[in-house]
């Protein structure tokens, strides 16, 4: 279950996920930024059995908060589950994106974004994740400059938003 929101994050209702995703319903969600010490930002490549978005690389870790999860408890439990990773996470902002996928499904999503930083290396679940790599900023821009369909849309808008590098 996802919950449903209003543009000003009112809790508006309760709908199975893909039922959301198939309606194109504004639901809660969150995406995790994590540095290391030297300044590097953890990117994950999306498993590549994932209903959307197979394959492509993002932030270290995105989901949904539970009904009756703040956004940072769900934030601490995707990262654990999906990263085998625990850290302070802050919550830096929130944006609201929409996008649709060729498969008939559409994000849209009042994304929190929260930031941690960590020197640990993921333990990722291969169910979530198909890989890893840490990445300075100037790399991660060159990268998104030269081959965006490389990432995953929400990460691009946190990349056009100046949340990132």
């Amino acid at each position: 279950m996802v919950i449903l929101v209003n543009e000003q994050d009112e809790p508006i209702g309760l709908m199975e996920k893909m039922e959301a995703h198939e309606k194109g319903l504004l639901h809660r969600a969150f995406s995790i930024l994590i540095f290391n010490s030297n300044g590097e930002m953890l990117l994950q490549q999306r498993a590549l059995s994932k209903y959307h978005s197979p394959g492509l690389w993002t932030n270290a870790c995105c989901s949904h908060p539970r009904n009756g999860e703040t956004v940072v408890e769900a934030a601490n439990r995707r990262l654990s589950e999906e990263m085998g990773m625990q850290t302070d996470l802050t919550v830096l902002t929130y944006f609201i994106y929409k996008a649709e996928f060729d498969n008939g499904l559409t994000e849209h999503e009042l994304d929190y974004v929260l930031k941690g930083v960590t020197n640990d290396s993921p333990l990722i679940n291969q169910d979530e994740v198909h890989d890893y790599r840490w990445i300075n900023t100037a790399e991660l821009s060159q990268w998104v400059k030269t081959s965006p369909s490389d990432f995953t849309v929400w990460f691009l808008e946190l990349y056009k938003l100046g949340i990132i590098a």
